[in-house]
């Protein structure tokens, strides 16, 4: 007799239907479609997710020894089966998934919004930065790179506050990250942290018009003028100058024509780095500890590779690629924003992922099998055998 919910019913719990089945209803995904639904392709891919699955063939053998409780864990179809599994991946149109992810993201981030982050700043902050993920080019064709091998890259914005992504862009390698800034929209007030690779001032003068804040990394071969210099504190900060100024060139100058302030800071083994930014009301030491922050996109690219499945993939076109990489954000997601509402702050997102891959068929309560350890070192039960002497 059944008794309660499966763990993975009760995570599912957080899908929000209604939109799902508008988004599927938008791009038509289930036209002709009669028994292995987009809700059922969810719930097989996001399973692969969440008990770390290695290929098609794997998730119908897990899934099939678990078939009477298919319906239970939120199924429609009676069996699972690879071919279907692989064909929905191929047919189906990956922006049905993009856009329930997008609406995921706008669930997650007012969960995160009072998340410290480091510094004590009022304003978003957001980093910006792109990841490769390379492919067999014999494989995938259909996503150039060098002439030896295939890739794609998997651009992001990253809220800082609770590490939620709030824009995703999908390219093959050899689309250049400056391009995909032009997609970008920020909020009037918010920082963006870049590297030096999106040094393109053109851009930079979109967001500056936008009122939004930058702060970058200057090249080596960066042109600029001072016209002011601002008294810095060199004994007890890293930091050497704080000055506005202009850039010089013809081209950088006609592409960002107003003024930029140039931090330099000296980090601990000595070696001199060059900010520039369009903010000239924090003090300079904060502008070199907000590009610190920078770092926390990287650490997101390594957690998600590390901890989802999106470098090894189970079809080889490039609908299937991104509908894996989409239903696997959308599952980091569903456990980011679990874990705000069953209130589990005592668990990172790894702990939580870790416990839930071993207990998808469980039917205890998940807020009970996150339930913190006990403090207590007492055991609840007498010993039976005798001390010995």
């Amino acid at each position: 007799m059944h008794q309660g919910k499966l763990v993975f019913a009760q995570l599912m719990l957080y899908v929000p239907l209604s939109t799902f089945r508008r988004c599927v209803a938008d791009h038509r995904g289930e036209h002709k479609v009669k028994d292995f639904s987009c809700l059922d392709q969810f719930f097989a891919m996001a399973f692969a997710q969440l008990t770390y699955r290695e290929s098609l063939r794997d998730i119908e053998v897990n899934l099939r020894a678990q078939v009477r409780r298919l319906y239970h864990m939120g199924f429609r179809c009676q069996t699972i089966s690879r071919n279907t599994l692989a064909n929905a991946n191929a047919t189906r149109r990956w922006q049905i998934y993009a856009d329930f992810a997008q609406h995921l993201i706008g669930l997650a981030r007012p969960l995160y919004a009072t998340e410290p982050f480091g510094l004590e700043l009022d304003a978003a902050v957001y980093a910006f930065d792109a990841s490769t993920i390379d492919l067999c080019q014999s494989v995938f064709a259909w996503a150039p790179f060098r002439s030896t091998k295939a890739a794609i890259k998997l651009h992001t914005l990253l809220d800082l506050r609770g590490n939620i992504p709030s824009f995703i862009h999908i390219t093959d390698g050899k689309t250049h990250e400056v391009n995909v800034m032009d997609d970008l929209v920020l909020e009037p007030g918010a920082f963006c942290l870049m590297d030096r690779g999106y040094l393109d001032f053109a851009r930079l003068f979109v967001i500056h018009e936008a009122q939004a804040f930058f702060v970058t990394r200057a090249k080596s071969n960066t042109k600029f003028k001072r016209r002011y210099s601002h008294p810095v504190d060199r004994i007890n900060t890293t930091v050497l100058c704080d000055q506005t100024g202009v850039l010089t060139t013809y081209y950088a100058g006609k592409d960002y024509p107003t003024t930029l302030r140039r931090v330099v800071v000296k980090d601990d083994t000595g070696k001199r780095l060059v900010f520039l930014t369009n903010n000239f009301a924090l003090k300079p030491e904060l502008i070199a500890d907000l590009y610190r922050q920078r770092w926390q996109v990287e650490l997101f690219f390594k957690w998600i590779k590390q901890h989802l499945r999106i470098k090894v993939f189970f079809g080889t076109s490039e609908n299937a690629v991104k509908t894996q990489i989409w239903i696997a954000i959308s599952t980091y997601l569903l456990i980011a924003i679990t874990k705000k509402r069953l209130r589990l702050d005592h668990h990172s997102l790894y702990e939580i992922l870790q416990i839930l891959s071993l207990s998808m068929f469980e039917t205890i309560p998940i807020n009970q099998l996150l339930m913190p350890p006990s403090t207590n070192s007492e055991p609840d039960f007498e010993p039976n055998q005798l001390a010995l002497l």
